[in-house]
């Protein structure tokens, strides 16, 4: 999609200025302040790409977690890598930068694949909250549904909708004059920061952007709510507290990611962000940006004995092996 965004600095030549970088100022502090925050930040990263290809590795190398659940869930972690790498090299990069300069062009790319990655992730959610519906819904008949080319289809339409439906909105913002300043009061390049640089209003391509955006967050988490409150009808109904218990952990971690991830996406792109300080909006996007795909393995792990015990094989049995 590079070539969306090649040519953007030649595009706004009626400008009075040409913008032809921004500058991300990141989080305010001195610089003991931003070696410690570059110190956390490239823990949470390494951490972040051990925990998911860690899961990856042990749902690609464990026969039993050949099953449609984990086959999402690789895919989902495979997901989170990106999305994490999406903001977090930029970030490190800045922080020991002493202009904190991003390209015009680098910063709509940013731009574009953060959102697209983010709306995979809406969409990936949903088709987790859909394959949960029909394993405790419909056991009987889920081997027949869930099949392997459902899956494939179901993931491919994640990756294709995320990425297909940012180029054109993005491509008319970049479009906008920006003539000056171009001091950008975050550390990545998100839709309010690049709205308020420009110098010519833009209500109704905002308007597109936020609906987009809108409409995505309220569709998949509306069908995420809609599954939980008939599969929580569909456990209610398990004779044997064994089971609603093994129901419950089963579904426990999906929601748990659910809650994290909507909750600050939500009060950051839903919710009005005119009364919240702009040190809150970059915590909250830190939050679901680079937080986010840290806890997932986390959750997923420890509220699954399966995957555990996979994780175990993965990490320290293979090396056993391969020792004896």
């Amino acid at each position: 999609m590079s070539f969306f965004f090649v040519d953007l600095r030649a595009m706004n030549r009626s400008a009075t200025y040409i913008v032809t970088e921004f500058v991300l100022l990141g989080f305010p502090g001195c610089w003991e302040i931003q070696i410690f925050l570059f110190s956390l930040l490239v823990m949470v990263y390494a951490l972040t790409l051990l925990g998911n290809g860690a899961i990856i590795c042990a749902v690609r190398w464990d026969p039993q977690l050949h099953t449609p659940m984990y086959f999402l869930l690789g895919n989902f972690a495979f997901l989170e890598i990106w999305y994490v790498s999406s903001t977090v090299p930029n970030m490190l990069a800045n922080i020991l930068s002493k202009t904190k300069a991003i390209s015009f062009s680098g910063c709509f790319l940013q731009f574009y694949f953060f959102f697209s990655l983010g709306t995979a992730e809406c969409l990936f959610l949903a088709v987790m909250a859909y394959d949960r519906y029909q394993a405790i819904c419909h056991p009987l008949h889920y081997s027949t549904i869930m099949t392997g080319k459902l899956c494939r289809m179901l993931v491919s339409l994640c990756w294709l909708i995320g990425f297909l439906g940012y180029p054109i909105p993005i491509f008319f913002i970049s479009q906008l004059p920006f003539c000056g300043p171009n001091i950008i009061d975050h550390f990545l390049c998100d839709m309010d920061p690049l709205m308020a640089l420009s110098c010519a209003p833009a209500p109704i391509t905002e308007s597109i952007f936020y609906t987009q955006s809108s409409l995505v967050l309220f569709f998949t988490i509306m069908y995420i709510l809609q599954s939980y409150t008939l599969l929580l009808r569909a456990v209610f109904q398990v004779p044997s507290a064994a089971g609603r218990r093994k129901a419950f952990s089963t579904c426990g971690s999906h929601l748990a990611v659910v809650s994290l991830f909507y909750g600050t996406v939500m009060v950051m792109y839903v919710s009005p962000t005119y009364g919240i300080s702009t040190l809150m909006q970059k915590i909250l996007t830190l939050i679901y940006s680079v937080m986010t795909p840290l806890f997932n393995p986390l959750i997923y792990s420890l509220r699954n004995k399966d995957m555990k015990l996979a994780l175990r094989n993965v990490l320290f049995g293979r090396r056993i092996s391969q020792n004896s």
